[in-house]
Formats: structure tokens, C-alpha cells, sequence
């Protein structure tokens, strides 16, 4: 077998700044990309679509309006991306939802984790509410093809907990649709939510609060124990 040539060390230190400027500038667009995001859900959330503004996002980031182009292109495709990384994060969590785990456990751990991102981001809740009462004119082809999907694949995890008498029966597609309305409600119609407890805004203690009431009353509602 013939001797592998080696490279002269001037080529494996270039190689390797290379890689690791390719790493930084990664990084930097993660970043850049993340920041937009972040501006972009309060200022559609606060103004819609058509009144939210390029010049607007560009501000609330902190960043130059050129930036948002080279990322997104047009606010049509920042309004997308929005939408698409909110639909993403929220489907995250069913990842626990499996044949093998327990029920109680995993509707709790997703209730937990869509009521945390409700509180964290209410921004993006609001944005994919607005776009939901609208008609899903830009969400549409996702909501029919990747959520329902999903959900028909998790109802069918929950179905087989049913079957096994794990959990009470209920009508598993529909739980989710609860589960989310419960959730959503926290972020969409925060301010109502404050007013009633006489608040200016709601507390951290009111998330907590609000957190085990749902997970209480959707588990008892499915025969679990909470």
C-alpha cells in the first residue's frame, strides 16, 4: 500500500483557519438571523403585516435594514420565516409523545413546554393567531401538510395509549386542540388575562399558577393522575 502524502503544515494551518472562519461566520449569521427573527415577531405582533415595515424590524434588531435583506430578502419572506420557525417550535415538544412513554408524564411534559414558550414568546403566539384569523393565506400548505401530519401521528400514539387502557378515551385529535387553545390563550390574550387578576402584565407566579391548572385539568380530564 503506498505512504499517504502528507500536506506541508502551511496548508493544514490554512485549512484549519479556514474551517474555523467558516465556523465563526456561521455563527455570526446563527446570531444575526435569531435577532431579526426575535424583532421581526414583536413588530409584526404589534403592527401586522401590512403595517409592519422593513425599516421597523431593522430598528427593533438593532441591526442595519441591509442586513435584513441579505438574510430574508423581503418582508414577505421575513413574515414567512417568522411563521415557520413559531409552527417548529411549537411542534418540537411532541417529541416525548411515544408509544413507550407514559401518558401522564408526556401530555404534561408538552403542556409544560407550550405553555413556557407562550410565556416567552407571546410575540410569535400573536403573529400565528393574526395569520390563523386571516384565513392562513401564507400558512395554509404547512398547516395542511406538516401539522396535520403530525398531529394525526400523535393522535394515533395517544390512541394506542387508549387501547391499552393507559388513559381514559377521548377523542385524541381533539385534544390537541385544547391542549392549544389552553396554552395560546396565555400569550394571545394576555392582556385580558392580566386585567382580570389586576395586573399590568402577568407575573412570572401567574405562568407557574396557570401551568399546573391546565396540565391538572387536561391530565384529570384524560383519567391520568397529575
Amino acid at each position: 500500500m503506498p505512504p499517504v502524502p502528507k500536506l506541508p503544515s502551511a496548508q493544514v494551518a490554512s485549512a484549519a483557519t479556514g474551517t474555523a472562519a467558516e465556523a465563526a461566520k456561521g455563527q455570526i449569521r446563527q446570531a444575526n438571523e435569531s435577532l431579526i427573527l426575535e424583532a421581526a415577531e414583536r413588530v409584526f405582533a404589534g403592527a401586522g403585516f401590512s403595517g409592519a415595515t422593513m425599516a421597523a424590524i431593522a430598528e427593533a434588531s438593532g441591526l442595519p435594514k441591509a442586513n435584513l435583506h441579505y438574510y430574508f430578502g423581503n418582508k414577505q419572506e421575513l413574515y414567512r420565516a417568522v411563521l415557520a420557525r413559531t409552527l417548529s417550535d411549537w411542534l418540537a415538544p411532541t417529541h416525548g409523545i411515544t408509544p413507550e412513554a407514559d401518558p401522564a408524564m408526556a401530555l404534561g411534559d408538552y403542556i409544560r413546554d407550550k405553555m413556557r414558550l407562550s410565556q416567552q414568546r407571546p410575540h410569535a403566539s400573536k403573529v400565528f393567531a393574526n395569520e390563523l384569523l386571516h384565513g392562513a393565506p401564507v400558512l395554509q400548505t404547512l398547516l395542511e401538510t406538516e401539522l396535520r401530519d403530525l398531529v394525526l401521528e400523535k393522535a394515533a400514539v395517544l390512541d394506542g395509549w387508549v387501547a391499552q387502557g393507559r388513559m381514559a378515551p377521548v377523542n385524541t385529535v381533539h385534544l390537541f386542540f385544547t391542549i392549544w387553545s389552553a396554552t395560546q390563550t396565555y400569550a394571545d390574550f394576555d392582556v385580558q388575562i392580566a386585567s382580570v387578576l389586576g395586573r399590568n402584565a402577568l407575573t412570572p407566579k401567574d405562568y407557574a399558577q396557570a401551568t399546573e391548572h391546565v396540565v391538572g385539568l387536561i391530565l384529570r380530564g384524560c383519567g391520568l393522575a397529575t
